[in-house]
């Protein structure tokens, strides 16, 4: 018979569309049957890959005697957090309020206008593991609604008011010391043993990692001396796809052993561009190894009209990490002769049961071993395990398109194109840039999500932000004039639209991020992508705006710096960032654009094309810091020279690796 959910476009709501519960899509009519019927709505948030949620649906949203008193006493409601985004971050907040933690499933019970008054995360039916079983979660809060609605409704109001108050802050000043302050945090919970921050679980963190590499080429030796141990022991351990390529979510150990087995767009398009910027400035070759092979795994998520698919699961034949652990029996099938070598280089555990996670702990040893032939020995290993592994049940893979991940995935590829000097990224970058303009807006804003040809009507600030930088960087790398004017556009209107001037999004909670974990937030996207947009266009209102959106988070970055790092960034660029001017034509462009360039915004063009550009003599480049140019220089030495002077750290020829 099925429930609402069947007219879904999201895979993860239409997996849900045959339960006996009868679901609501979040929106008006939900809302309406709560207040007309006097019933709390139970929220459920999940997405597609997410292991514990295809566990609860299992064993309760299948299931007659949950649904029923799911149906009798609530309004169900289910979420794709991917899909939309604010409410996930707007109910996430009030999670953790509630619990002090969070995650996915997330399952909070709300009152009938959706103010939020208590929930958890994933429920076993029945009791198990120290949690309370679902079912008798149902029973005790439908009956503190119907004999103490009254306490509830009076706890609901108060953690709404709250939550308004501490996520909306007035704008101020932009903290002194934040940088430090972010730093010596970030020190004291480093892992100096296995890299990363404690407590486990440990995630990837791009947007930290990014900013740490920043700081790195500067010269900050405490942010390359974390980054360094960190790279290296993602890279090398479970977490890493030693097999496929590209990243897991997250570290369930401090050892980066076993890993939380889905695969998302987004950490791998902010890692690729991590370890492409760590091999051009400390130049091992692990970490363009591990670039590459996450660079072939995103073209492997690129749809045949540009846009990119969201992420693999984590399960395959009902059994989380099936499709990516190993016996020791099958890789001695698979492997033959090269066996007895691949067991030191693997470092086989028994992880979940007999089947292992690879790791490469023994890369050092097994590549003295072998000298040179050790990288083609290696590659000859992962393909017979690719081929063995294609023989196997695949997890299952969210196709629905993102505009916020696939323009993560374009910056990547275009940068990977242009410091790698590699035609091919640069063309799937082309592709993805234009599925995202020509099939994903409507009336000037991009829309969140698409699905075979079925356009959603959500538009979020990270959809054009994220694309406005994409767009940069695609411009950056080919001068390629129309993608400059389509990412100036896009800032313009997100400005517009989703500016700090702007009122609230209509939610019954703010649907702030005070924290930039996996993702970067809008905000800050769009800080940079005004910065960016500045020096080229000569427009000193965009560093305005720029700073206004800092400025909006003022009081958190001074409570907490080490948790925003895309607004560091914005803020490092802000006022250090400086533009590198490359009139055309010119021999010495290839050159420097193969340089990695953090804080400096690539601008090409013929004479007088552009404002920045009017009065530079072709084939020479102009180093420029907020309009004011130093001295031309005809050559990459004379560059290298002019970015010493200004930033010092390691420009120098030696950190500039091809």
């Amino acid at each position: 018979m099925g429930n609402r959910l069947k007219a879904a476009r999201s895979p993860y709501l239409l997996a849900h569309a045959e339960d006996p519960v009868d679901w609501y899509p979040f929106g008006e009519e939900a809302f309406q049957k709560a207040q007309r019927e006097n019933k709390p709505i139970f929220l459920s948030v999940g997405y597609a890959a997410c292991h514990w949620c295809h566990v609860m649906h299992r064993e309760s949203f299948q299931d007659e005697e949950v649904a029923r008193l799911l149906n009798a006493h609530f309004v169900p409601v289910k979420v794709d957090r991917e899909e939309r985004p604010d409410v996930d971050a707007a109910y996430m907040r009030a999670l953790l309020s509630l619990t002090g933690q969070g995650g996915w499933p997330m399952s909070l019970f709300l009152t009938p206008e959706g103010k939020p008054f208590f929930g958890g995360t994933y429920f076993p039916k029945e009791d198990r593991m120290g949690l309370p079983g679902f079912r008798r979660v149902l029973l005790a809060v439908a009956e503190a609604w119907a004999g103490k609605r009254e306490a509830v409704l009076e706890e609901a109001e108060r953690l709404t008011r709250a939550l308004w108050k501490s996520l909306t802050p007035p704008p101020g000043p932009l903290p002194e010391g934040a940088e430090e302050e972010a730093l010596d945090h970030l020190e004291r919970a480093f892992d100096p043993e296995w890299g990363g921050f404690l407590p486990a679980p440990k995630f990837p963190q791009g947007p930290l990692l990014l900013y740490l590499l920043a700081r790195a080429w500067e010269g900050e030796e405490r942010a390359g001396a974390m980054l360094r141990k960190t790279l290296r022991a993602m890279a090398l351990g479970g977490l890493y796809d030693q097999v496929g390529g590209g990243f897991h979510r997250y570290s369930v150990d401090r050892f980066w052993r076993l890993p939380h087995f889905e695969k998302m767009l987004y950490d791998n398009a902010l890692l690729v561009r991590v370890y492409l910027g760590a091999y051009k400035l400390f130049g091992e070759d692990l970490f363009l190894r591990v670039a590459r092979e996450t660079l072939d795994w995103l073209l492997s998520m690129q749809r045949r009209e540009g846009g990119f698919h969201s992420a693999l699961d984590a399960e395959s034949e009902g059994e989380e990490g099936r499709y990516y652990t190993w016996t020791e029996a099958e890789l001695r099938e698979a492997l033959g002769e090269d066996f007895p070598l691949a067991r030191r280089y693997f470092a086989l555990g028994e992880d979940l049961g007999e089947r292992s996670v690879l790791t490469a702990w023994g890369e050092a040893e097994v590549r003295q071993a072998l000298g040179e032939g050790f990288f083609a020995w290696r590659e000859g290993v992962r393909a017979k395990l690719q081929g063995a592994r294609r023989r196997r049940m695949p997890p299952a893979l969210d196709d629905k398109v993102l505009a916020d991940w696939s323009a993560l995935a374009v910056r990547a590829l275009a940068e990977a194109g242009r410091l790698l000097g590699n035609g091919a990224y640069l063309e799937a970058a082309r592709k993805g840039a234009h599925f995202l303009l020509e099939r994903m807006a409507r009336e000037g804003l991009l829309r969140h999500v698409w699905r075979e040809g079925d356009l959603g009507e959500e538009a979020f600030l990270s959809d054009q932000a994220f694309a406005a930088l994409a767009l940069l960087e695609v411009y950056g790398a080919t001068g390629e004039w129309p993608y400059l004017e389509q990412a100036r556009l896009l800032a313009e209107r997100a400005w517009e639209a989703f500016g700090p001037h702007r009122a609230s999004q209509g939610l019954p909670l703010p649907a702030a991020e005070v924290e930039e974990g996996a993702i970067p937030t809008g905000e800050s996207a769009l800080a940079e992508a005004l910065w960016r947009l500045a020096g080229p266009l000569a427009e000193e209102r965009y560093r305005e705006w720029a700073r206004e959106l800092l400025e909006a988070k003022a009081l958190w970055l001074s409570r907490h710096p080490h948790a925003l790092p895309g607004f560091l960034l914005s803020r490092r660029l802000l006022e250090e960032g400086s533009e590198l001017i490359l009139p055309l034509p010119s021999a010495l462009a290839g050159e420097a654009l193969r340089l990695y360039l953090p804080l400096t915004q690539v601008v090409l063009g013929p004479e007088e094309a552009l404002p920045s550009l009017k009065g530079k003599a072709a084939g020479k480049a102009y180093l420029c810091l907020r309009g004011a140019c130093r001295r031309p220089v005809e050559d990459v030495e004379g560059l290298l020279g002019e970015l010493g002077l200004v930033y010092g750290g390691g420009q120098s020829s030696d950190f500039f690796h091809d």
